[in-house]
């Protein structure tokens, strides 16, 4: 339970509270000589006038409110300095680690649990939403609390001075500070929410529109995108401008209620000031204090506007960290056999959440150490599903997978995905040099290993045309034909030093004859390690010991 909570989106900001309050702290410092400053100067001058009007100008006290004011000046510009320098330091600091802690959470959902989130919608949040939450202490949370604080010390001292001067600024805080942004957010939540979808909506669309440029192209769809674009950055302009007027009538509503407030306070100031309350400085500094607050409390409607779009993004994160993972690690793994051990679908049941159809029905298998094996079947057949039943991104509806005598479910995930090289359909290739992408595989390998790996996937020559392991291979492998990219994929999942070797499509994208090349020599590079391969393709004698075809739901 403790460990959940340093790991929620609370302890990310919870490990930077001294940080935290040390900004806080600062931005009420400069607030406060700021305040201070224009109290005390309006005050001063006042009874400056005023002294030199009665020509008693040689006992007026100039000193003490000077070195007031040049003092409380220095400490307003290096408390400013200050407060930017922490702030912006704790800022950056939370935006690398809610990005971590999105990373670190999001991971191991994937893909079972996220491969139902657009790619542009998990995009948006890592962008719009984190951005929206990392800004939460110098756009809301700091604010917030300085003003709180400032307030509090403007109405104490106005009570020192005039208690009726401090009722009246505690009216105007409560007025300005809780009821104009009350009415300004009030029903907000909603639309904010609806903002934010649109906004996701608009960078998912951009960013699937540039990713699939070259199809949109070839189908001439192009100008169909670009129009669905068009309506999403519309309706979100639409959004941004509800939400400027709202904040516009908030702007004027608290100009309402400010002037009146400070003609009050002029008022009040004037009325003490006859009285012989108080003298003229300090009726002066009254209404220049009045001033100083208004001023500050100008920004408190967009503060809780950035609370409330901060708070909208953070549930926005969570509700893809929170999700159940397709597996739980267990508690007390047990260790997965240091030898090469049999590997066995033992009556494995599988239907996918919610769907009423089985894909897998009571499916048996064995894979001995060294053997290799074929299953091929019809699209959405189940042959993708079996493989991520092996690699554990599911758990079976019935039945077991298991190595030597064990169940894999009884192994720490790491240590069981360190026991299989994995090949997937859609391998990616990264935006990186070749040396990059296979080094993935294998962090540690030399780079005669790399060269003899690529000579295995028949790259070697490719490689040395482009410019050798340091070249560059450009984003999902723009240089590379389809056959090339699938080949470094291959080159990569060889280089894994893992007593398993699990290929889906493994000759996609290549012609014939070097499909067959292809198997021929990645059979001599196995070695003494297991296949599992995944096909739609008829494979050449000698490529694997047995070969099955999965139809509704079970092995023949």
């Amino acid at each position: 339970m403790k460990a959940a909570r340093i790991d929620s989106l609370k302890g990310v900001f919870a490990r930077h509270r001294g940080r935290l309050l040390l900004t806080v702290l600062l931005l009420w410092t400069t607030m406060l000589a700021g305040t201070a400053l224009l109290g005390l100067s309006g005050g001063f001058l006042t009874a400056a006038a005023l002294a030199g009007a009665a020509g008693l100008g040689n006992g007026f006290n100039f000193f003490s409110p000077s070195a007031g004011i040049r003092g409380l000046t220095m400490a307003r510009i290096v408390s400013r300095y200050f407060e930017k320098l922490v702030g912006h330091d704790v800022t950056l600091r939370i935006a690398r680690d809610l990005r971590v802690w999105f990373f670190r959470r999001a991971l191991p959902l994937a893909p079972a649990r996220l491969a139902g989130v657009r790619t542009g919608e998990l995009l948006a949040r890592l962008m719009s939403d984190i951005g929206e939450v990392d800004g939460l202490l110098v756009r809301a949370i700091g604010p917030l609390l300085a003003l709180g604080g400032i307030s509090l010390v403007a109405v104490v001292s106005a009570g020192i001075i005039y208690p009726p001067a401090a009722g009246l600024l505690a009216l105007l805080a409560m007025l300005i500070g809780v009821g104009v942004p009350w009415l300004t957010v009030r029903g907000a939540a909603d639309q904010e929410r609806d903002r934010a979808l649109h906004r996701a909506q608009l960078r998912t669309q951009s960013f699937e529109g540039l990713e699939g440029a070259a199809d949109l192209a070839a189908l001439q769809a192009r100008e169909h995108w670009n129009q669905r674009v068009l309506v999403a950055s519309k309706q979100l302009k639409s959004r941004d401008k509800r939400r400027r007027w709202r904040l516009i009538s908030g702007n004027a509503l608290h100009g309402l209620c400010g002037a009146g407030g400070l003609v009050a306070m002029l008022w009040l100031a004037l009325q003490a000031f006859e009285r012989g309350s108080v003298d003229a400085a300090l009726a002066a500094a009254l209404v220049f204090l009045t001033v100083a607050l208004l001023e500050l409390w100008a920004g408190i409607g967009l503060a809780w506007q950035s609370w409330l779009s901060g708070r909208v993004a953070a549930v926005r994160l969570e509700a893809i960290v929170d999700q159940v993972p397709g597996v739980v690690e267990t508690q007390a793994p047990v260790a997965v056999p240091a030898l090469p051990a049999t590997l066995q679908f033992d009556q494995v049941v599988f239907r996918w959440p919610g769907q009423a159809r089985v894909l897998l029905d009571h499916v048996q298998l064995q894979l001995a150490p060294g053997e290799r094996i074929a299953i091929r079947g019809d699209s959405g057949s189940g042959k993708t599903t079996l493989s991520s039943l092996l690699l554990r991104l599911w758990d079976p509806e019935a039945g077991s997978v298991r190595y030597g005598d064990a169940d894999i479910r009884g192994f720490a995930q790491a240590d069981w995905h360190r026991q299989i090289a994995w090949l997937p359909q859609n391998a990616p290739v990264f935006a990186g040099t070749v040396a990059d992408n296979l080094r993935l595989g294998d962090v540690a390998a030399s780079d005669a290993r790399l060269w003899q790996v690529l000579a295995e996937v028949r790259l070697q020559t490719w490689a040395e045309q482009i410019g050798g392991l340091s070249a560059w291979v450009g984003e999902n492998g723009a240089t590379m034909s389809a056959g090339q990219a699938r080949r470094l994929a291959l080159a990569r999942a060889l280089l894994r030093d893992a007593p398993i070797l699990l290929l889906d499509e493994p000759t996609e994208g290549l012609d014939v004859d070097t499909a067959h090349a292809l198997l021929h020599d990645m059979v001599a590079a196995l070695g003494n390690r297991s296949l599992l391969m995944i096909t739609h393709d008829e494979l050449p004698d000698g490529i694997v010991h047995r070969s099955y075809r999965l139809r509704d739901g079970k092995l023949t």
